[in-house]
């Protein structure tokens, strides 16, 4: 059975590595394992140990907090890996799990900062029109 922790952790790995543009197969290369590792760690049906994360985040060019913000306090051994958060909330994850989200936050990384304020301005007064 899949720990909620890990399945967190595999989450935040190809979130980042989406983010950066990397393939499994590079990330893979960048810690010195096969890319069918990589996925294995993503899906959480492998538990990604202290040494790796660390590697991993050194490739991802993040700190390894990273790999654990917006993970529920409560977690626990027992916990059922599909729980919903307490909250009733989606969980930042799995917001970003979406496809097309990922896009659009890429796609806006990739615009000058300037003209990235004004579109973040225009999308807040957008929002609250709506």
């Amino acid at each position: 059975m899949k720990h909620p922790v890990d399945v967190h952790v595999g989450k935040r790995v190809r979130h980042r590595r989406w983010m950066v543009g990397m393939t499994q197969q590079q990330l893979g290369e960048a810690v010195g394992i096969k890319f069918q590792q990589i996925q294995k760690y993503e899906t959480g049906m492998n538990r990604v140990s202290a040494s790796r994360l660390w590697d991993i985040a050194t490739a991802l060019d993040v700190d390894v907090r990273f790999f654990f913000e917006g993970i529920e306090e409560g977690v626990t051994d027992s916990a059922p890996e599909e729980a919903a958060p307490a909250s009733g909330k989606k969980m930042q994850g799995d917001l970003l799990a979406d496809k097309e989200a990922l896009e659009l936050v890429r796609s806006y990384y990739a615009i000058p900062e300037n003209q990235r304020r004004k579109l973040f301005d225009l999308a807040r007064v957008l929002s609250d029109v709506a």
